[in-house]
């Protein structure tokens, strides 16, 4: 979660010199990690409830780093005057972002439910030129108009799939747009509270949400995980809401802005695969298509003139 960062091309030759070899080793854990997320929650909403798996996860995952903050010394304490602005950054960037994509992915082929999930930076251009007065150049409104033929395609794919429905694309979509609406948030709303921390309290509260939402809507199909059902959501606790967390804040003030943004790109290419091999997925001539159009898409507005750092997701 971090802010947006402008760079010159010197700049850009300058954060290459710095990404050195743990770097990308660190990125591409990064990378497949967060990718193959898509396929583990599709394995974790097949066997319990959406919701209430979210739910276990979030639980779990703020142990976890409950756990690092302690190891590491770091108070998790916040003034009382922070808390109605942790709350509203955390509405779009967690709450909105966990709850309607959670359910999205239980309608969707996970390598779909990921491609609709990146077109994040596309919703955060438009938001940002239609409603915060910024001026984009002209070759982002050339990945737009790719993102919107992508999502054209994947919404036509969705009306013949007997498995899969247009609900879905329009969830998914709806939670992408809230999560581009919450990086402006981010950058426009300065608070002077740790990165970790921040995290940690976004997080508390969304498992607050979520344990809520599973209660009215799902009670009657609550059942406590067993054997091989707390794969996936150990996986998320572990090592996406955990390790992955951990190793984005090591890497947050010596990352290349051009490399985290490169990273980004990758993770719905990741997803799509991990959802071949996992899955058993088999991607049309469509979602082949879309996802070269949001790769496109996303080149416009992450590489290199203006970068924004892909947070721990999803």
């Amino acid at each position: 979660m971090s802010e947006a960062s402008s760079e010159t091309p010197a700049d850009a030759r300058s954060d290459a010199r710095l990404l050195t070899s743990r770097h990308v080793l660190l990125l591409a854990a990064l990378t497949f990690f967060w990718g193959m997320n898509w396929s583990v929650m599709k394995i974790g909403v097949r066997e319990l409830p959406p919701l209430w798996f979210r739910f276990l996860g979030l639980l779990l995952g703020c142990a976890v780093l409950y756990l690092y903050a302690r190891l590491r010394g770091i108070g998790l304490g916040v003034a009382r005057r922070h808390w109605s602005r942790i709350a509203l950054l955390a509405l779009p960037n967690m709450i909105i972002w966990y709850l309607v994509a959670i359910i999205a992915i239980a309608m969707l082929p996970s390598g779909r439910a990921a491609l609709l999930a990146y077109t994040m930076p596309i919703w955060a251009a438009l938001i940002g030129a239609f409603f915060l007065g910024e001026r984009l150049a002209l070759r982002t409104w050339f990945g737009v108009a790719s993102a919107l033929a992508a999502t054209v395609l994947l919404v036509a794919g969705e009306w013949d799939a007997l498995a899969g429905r247009p609900l879905g694309v329009a969830l998914m979509l709806f939670a992408a747009a809230s999560w581009g609406a919450g990086t402006h948030l981010l950058r426009r709303m300065p608070l002077a509270v740790d990165t970790l921390v921040l995290t940690f309290w976004m997080m508390a509260l969304t498992t607050v949400v979520l344990l809520g939402a599973s209660w009215l809507f799902e009670r009657a199909a609550w059942e406590w995980p067993h054997g091989l059902q707390w794969l996936p959501i150990l996986y998320n606790a572990v090592f996406v809401l955990g390790l992955c967390n951990v190793l984005w804040f090591a890497l947050a003030r010596s990352l290349p802005p051009v490399a985290s943004g490169l990273s980004g790109m990758l993770i719905p290419v990741v997803g799509v695969c991990s959802g071949m091999v996992l899955l058993g997925e088999a991607p049309v001539l469509g979602d082949i298509v879309a996802l070269l159009l949001i790769l496109f898409a996303l080149a416009t507005v992450v590489w290199p003139a203006r970068v924004r750092a892909v947070g721990p997701r999803p």
